[in-house]
C-alpha cells in the first residue's frame, strides 16, 4: 500500500530541515521497500507570502488527504508586524484545529552519547525517557472570548479564556493512559488545581479514570511543581500529560534536559491515528539558510510517523538506529557539538544518516 504524505516546508529553517527528511524517505523507499507518494504544500509566513492566508485551502485540503503531514516550522520577525489572524503561527494552530489533532507527544530522550551536552550533570539526566502527552486543540490558545478592550478609563486590557470540556480531557486523558500502560506504566497528571477551575475540573476526570487502568500508576501535580521536578530529578517521570499551555511550557523545558532542542520530535494524532510530526523547535530565522540547523529531530518526527500513523514499526526503527548509529559515530551540528566530536552542517548530518540505513540494509 502507498502511504501518501503532505510535506509542509514552512519557514526559517524549516525547508532546510524538511529537505533531509525526505531524503531519508528516498533512502526508506530505494533500500527498505517503503512506498509513499509526497507533495509539498505551504503554511505559515511562506504562504502568507504567496496567497496571504497562512494556511491556504489548497493546504488544507491536501493535509485532510493525506495519511500524514511532516512539517517544518513557522513563523519569523518578518510576520510579526501583520495583524494576528494572518501571522504564521495562526496557520500552525488552524490546521491543528481542522485536522482535530488533540494529542500532541513530545518524547524527551537522552541518548548516551548526549549526555556531556545538558546542562544538568549526566548522573541527573543519564537514561532519561520521558514522554509528556500534550492536549493540542483545547484550552486558552482556543478559548472564547478573547481579545483587547479599551476601558472607561482609556486603558487597554486584554483577555483570553482558559476552557476545557470534559470530554476533552477525557479523551486527552484515555491517550494519555494507553501509552504508559506500554511503556513503564507512571502517569503524572499536571494541573493548577488549587486556583483553576479548568484545573479542578481536569484532575477530577483524570481520576474519575484511573480505574479503568489499573496497571497504570497516576500521581497529580501542581504545574509549578511539575517544572521544579523536572529539572531536580527528571527521571522519576514515565509520562506526563498536560493541558495545552501547560504542556508547551513543559515540553520546551524537557527539551533541555536532553542537551538540545534541536533533538526532539513531536507528533500531533487525531482519534484515528493520523498525525502531524515536527519537531519541537522553532523556524530559526536566525540560522536559516546557513546548513547549521539540526536536522534530526525533523528525521526522528518521520520516525515516530512510520510509527504511529503508517504501521512501520520496524522502519521507525531502522531510522532511530541510524540516529544512534550516527551520534556514536560522533557527527554533530552546531547545537550538540562538544570538544572532539565532529562539527557537520544540517546537509552532511542528513547523508551520515542515510548512509547508515543504506549500511544496515546491504
Amino acid at each position: 500500500m502507498t502511504a501518501k504524505i503532505a510535506i509542509l516546508p514552512g519557514d526559517g529553517i524549516g525547508p532546510e530541515i524538511v529537505a533531509e527528511a525526505v531524503k531519508v524517505i528516498g533512502c526508506l523507499c530505494e533500500h527498505y521497500g517503503f512506498q509513499v507518494e509526497l507533495e509539498e504544500a505551504q503554511i505559515g509566513g511562506a504562504a502568507v507570502d504567496t496567497s496571504g492566508e497562512p494556511l491556504p485551502e489548497a493546504t488544507l485540503r491536501l493535509a485532510r488527504q493525506a495519511d500524514a503531514i511532516l512539517l517544518g516550522a513557522v513563523g519569523g520577525p518578518k510576520w510579526e508586524i501583520l495583524e494576528r489572524r494572518r501571522r504564521p503561527e495562526q496557520g500552525l494552530l488552524a490546521i491543528r484545529s481542522a485536522l482535530g489533532l488533540f494529542g500532541n507527544l513530545r518524547p524527551a530522550i537522552l541518548y548516551a552519547e548526549l549526555a556531556g551536552a545538558s546542562t544538568l550533570r549526566p548522573e541527573i539526566v543519564a537514561g532519561l525517557d520521558i514522554l509528556i502527552v500534550r492536549e493540542l486543540t483545547g484550552g486558552i490558545y482556543f478559548g472564547e472570548p478573547r481579545g483587547v478592550r479599551t476601558l472607561g478609563t482609556g486603558e487597554r486590557e486584554a483577555y483570553n479564556t482558559l476552557v476545557y470540556r470534559e470530554s476533552e480531557i477525557a479523551r486527552i486523558a484515555r491517550l494519555a493512559f494507553e501509552i504508559a500502560g506500554k511503556r513503564d506504566g507512571r502517569l503524572c497528571s499536571v494541573d493548577k488545581a488549587n486556583v483553576l477551575e479548568s484545573s479542578g475540573l481536569w484532575r477530577e476526570v483524570v481520576t474519575r479514570l484511573a480505574p479503568e487502568y489499573p496497571q497504570v500508576e497516576l500521581s497529580h501535580l501542581y504545574v509549578d511543581n511539575a517544572a521544579m521536578q523536572l529539572v531536580r530529578a527528571p527521571k522519576q517521570f514515565d509520562v506526563i500529560v498536560t493541558g495545552n499551555l501547560f504542556g508547551d511550557i513543559l515540553s520546551d523545558c524537557a527539551a533541555m534536559l536532553t542537551g538540545s532542542i534541536g533533538m526532539l520530535p513531536s507528533a500531533a494524532l487525531d482519534e484515528r491515528g493520523k498525525g502531524m510530526y515536527e519537531p519541537v523547535h522553532g523556524s530559526a530565522p536566525d540560522i536559516a539558510g546557513r546548513d547549521m540547523a539540526n536536522p534530526l529531530a525533523t528525521i526522528l518526527s518521520l520516525a515516530m510517523m512510520l510509527r504511529y500513523s503508517l504501521n512501520q514499526a520496524k522502519l521507525a526503527e531502522r531510522v532511530e538506529s541510524a540516529v544512534r548509529r550516527v551520534l556514536a559515530e560522533g557527527y554533530r551540528t552546531a547545537d550538540i557539538h562538544t570538544v572532539g566530536t565532529r562539527r557537520v552542517g544540517t546537509r552532511e548530518m542528513g547523508d551520515a544518516i542515510t548512509s547508515a540505513l543504506r549500511a544496515a540494509a546491504a
